[in-house]
């Protein structure tokens, strides 16, 4: 797979992992472990879209 196509596809697991996590934490609280657990998988691919976008 292409860089290119890689990161549009990050971009899109990006949105759609933060509207959920916005969906769980209106719906269960900032501390709720699914909203927890949302977040940090978020931060997982932030991390991997910074790291490809550096290079």
């Amino acid at each position: 797979m292409e860089k290119g196509t890689f990161i549009i596809e990050l971009e899109y697991k990006i949105d759609t992992l933060r509207i959920h996590m916005i969906q769980l934490a209106q719906s269960n609280g900032f501390n709720h472990p699914d909203t927890i657990k949302c977040s940090q998988e978020l931060d997982v691919f932030l991390n991997k879209y910074q790291k490809l976008k550096s290079n």
